[in-house]
């Protein structure tokens, strides 16, 4: 399944949950694809951190991946 597949099951998911509600298979698996969603979104961002390179006053370059992209 693909991130625009995933995506649209997980609107499908909250629709139906404003809805009528959902199983406890169908809650099961929506929190393991918003878990999956996040982890993608974070993953593309320290991605695009990493590529990131500033110059400060004093000559010295600092990679924003190295600077916001640990975990805390």
């Amino acid at each position: 399944m693909n991130m625009d597949e995933r995506i649209r099951r997980i609107n499908e998911l909250y629709h139906k949950s404003q809805v009528e509600g959902l199983t406890e298979e169908e809650k099961a698996e929506q929190a393991k694809l918003r878990q999956e969603y996040v982890a993608s979104v974070r993953g593309n961002l320290k991605a695009q951190l990493d590529n990131i390179n500033i110059q400060r006053e004093d000559g010295t370059i600092e990679n924003l991946g190295q600077k916001y992209g640990g975990k805390k």
